[in-house]
């Protein structure tokens, strides 16, 4: 059996370490083979996070992959993905083909000739029903798509009830998970802890923190987060004790400061400039509670990172990942992220005293471990033999 999986980007290092684990999988069996087409590098709004690891604990992820354009994905024509795409699948010649997702017509183009020749197709799905408005139109046009498929991965439970709001048998979803490298995660954690103290006092930290971590734009609802703390603080006695740590970079930097200092808060709320994935734990170690404000957000993988690191977590119900990775009140919540009250009550309950947040942090890792990349490319390979049976 010859499996093609078709990326977009060779910088998504989440796919890299369950291509890896899938690798590892498909080397042990007979007369079966793995290759990933990476349609180009990097996608330019994170060109910054690109710097390779140097610190000798980080893994160089090691799969079967060609990397077809050496720059960014906007910088590669429809054209020159199209024929790229044909080209090297024609070569390879395989009996699977796991698509990236429905957007890129290019691979929709790549659907229609593994139809005409018999391939089977899996196509991966991170949308849900609420990540954003939908069109008529484009729904039919997602009906049909999905329609020529043979099976489907997808990104949790949301995503999953999505397709079959679309008319997908439930049969056919053959994965519902998503994963970060939890080991390289907590073990980069770990070794930051140790200085947790000394280094909160040097970057003028509060000894307790809620943190965030993503880009500085609108659907991320971070004014909404930045006044529910604001508010958070004026109610709580202990409000000396806490701060708010926002890691990343992006457009609202500027919106963002000025409101941080409208409500007189620069020594409560620390903007930090964003980092590459294997330095984020060194923040996540200053750190004690993560929260997720999204408006919109197909899954959320930020969350699957802090609780590999054992954090507690509050999330946005608009999260793809909420309803699969948060238990209400056993590792963290889920608000609505139009409700600002909703979001200030629950940064108080973890400012007050009435929750035991080393327990939370214990069921975090407990939750996180089967979504690991081994379990997730496991998942995976059953999902292709199964396919490929059908």
């Amino acid at each position: 059996m010859r499996i093609l999986i078709v990326h977009n980007i060779l910088w998504a290092h989440y796919k890299s370490s369950v291509f890896q684990a899938l690798q590892k999988l498909t080397d042990q069996l007979p007369a079966t083979s793995l290759k990933v087409l990476q349609i180009a590098r990097n996608e330019k709004s994170r060109a910054k996070l690109e710097a390779a690891p140097a610190d000798g604990h980080t893994p160089a992820y090691t799969y079967n992959y060609e990397l077809l354009f050496d720059r960014f994905v906007e910088e590669v024509s429809l054209r020159e993905r199209t024929k790229a795409l044909m080209v090297r699948t024609r070569a390879y010649k395989p009996d699977v083909i796991i698509l990236t997702g429905y957007y890129d017509l290019a691979q929709v183009c790549l659907l229609g000739w593994a139809r005409r020749t018999g391939i089977r197709v899996i196509m991966q799905n991170e949308s849900t029903a609420a990540d954003h408005d939908r069109g008529v139109w484009k729904e039919r046009i997602k009906r049909w798509i999905f329609r020529q498929c043979d099976g489907f991965f997808c990104f949790g439970t949301q995503s999953a009830n999505y397709l079959i709001q679309l008319g997908v048998s439930p049969e056919k979803i053959l994965l519902r998970k998503n994963a970060v490298d939890n080991n390289t995660l907590q073990a980069a954690y770990e070794r930051a802890l140790v200085n947790r103290i000394q280094e909160q006092n040097r970057l003028g930290l509060r000894p307790t923190n809620f943190v965030f971590v993503g880009r500085f734009i609108a659907f991320k609802n971070l004014p909404a987060l930045i006044s529910a703390f604001s508010e958070a603080l004026n109610q709580s006695p202990r409000s000396a004790e806490w701060g708010l740590i926002l890691l990343g970079e992006g457009p609202d930097y500027d919106s963002l400061d000025e409101q941080i200092n409208a409500l007189n808060l620069a020594n409560q709320i620390k903007l930090m400039p964003s980092r590459p994935w294997y330095q984020v734990p060194d923040v996540l170690a200053l750190s004690d509670v993560l929260v997720l404000p999204s408006l919109s957000e197909p899954w959320g993988l930020v969350v699957n990172e802090a609780m590999a690191c054992g954090l507690p977590v509050i999330v946005s119900d608009r999260c793809g990942c909420a309803s699969d990775l948060v238990q209400e009140g056993k590792n963290g919540f889920v608000f609505d992220p139009q409700n600002q009250s909703q979001l200030t009550d629950i940064l108080l309950r973890f400012m007050g005293n009435d929750l035991d947040r080393t327990q939370m942090q214990e069921t975090s890792r407990q939750i996180i471990a089967p979504y690991s990349p081994e379990a997730v490319a496991d998942d995976m390979l059953h999902g292709i033999q199964k396919t490929m049976r059908s």
